[in-house]
């Protein structure tokens, strides 16, 4: 395929609780399948690509993940029937993939508000899986009791049940945003003209693409479970999310 704008209309960026929707096949082939309509997040940011399938004619498609090209791709699981051009299809997400993933994410962006609220330090990179996840911050000095108070903070946050908003902005208007990158790079491509900011309200606002429980209560309990040393005052912190 050589389109350039994505046919897919991305319905996980509208409705991030959305977890089956109806669908047309607009094109299949090794790339993976195109479908008119998607809620399958398709990876970046360090969060996953989604799990789910797509039932059509009494036939069952497991959907191993998705990604993005020249268009929005869904790879089917191997050995699995793929539905043609023009097939109607049933698309749903694996729920509890999605589910631990919008905690967890979330929960990112908590430890990035606490740690660039109370340390001033801007993330270096991170990755997550479901309830579990690393954040890399340049952290060149490690205060005495950096861990606990961090872990505090962070469910203080959580505890405070803070709204978590998402909306898109013209980029001039987003950069406009005191603070809004919180990464030693900015990520977001030169060709991005709209922004999608995600706001946990009172404590931490950034561009981000992924998705996000509505609540900081919705997350769950953050625990740091080990601090790495990266080198050049680069600390990695572990966390994973519990009920």
């Amino acid at each position: 395929m050589t389109e350039t704008t994505w046919r897919t209309h991305r319905l996980e960026l509208d409705d991030q609780s959305l977890r089956e929707w109806d669908a047309t096949v607009l094109a299949c082939g090794e790339d993976g399948i195109v479908l008119d309509r998607s809620a399958f997040y398709p990876g970046g940011g360090g969060q996953p690509p989604d799990h789910g399938v797509l039932l059509w004619g009494g036939v069952q498609t497991r959907i191993a993940g998705a990604r993005k090209g020249d268009d929005l791709y869904l790879i089917p699981a191997e050995g699995d029937p793929v539905p043609p051009p023009g097939t109607a299809v049933r698309g749903a997400i694996e729920d509890d993939r999605r589910t631990a993933l919008m905690r967890t994410h979330s929960g990112l962006h908590v430890l990035c508000g606490v740690v660039y609220r109370d340390y001033g330090s801007l993330v270096t990179g991170g990755n997550m899986e479901p309830f579990a996840a690393r954040m890399d911050f340049d952290l060149p000095q490690l205060p005495d009791g950096f861990r606990d108070a961090v872990e505090a903070a962070c469910n203080a946050e959580i505890q405070a049940g803070r709204r978590i908003d998402v909306r898109v902005l013209p980029r001039d208007d987003a950069f406009a945003i005191p603070d809004i990158i919180r990464t030693a790079t900015n990520l977001v491509p030169a060709e991005v003209k709209e922004v999608r900011i995600v706001d946990i309200v009172g404590l931490d606002q950034q561009a981000d693409g992924g998705t996000h429980v509505a609540s900081t209560a919705q997350i769950g309990r953050i625990e740091v479970v080990k601090i790495e040393n990266k080198g050049k005052g680069f600390r990695r912190l572990r966390i994973r999310i519990a009920d």
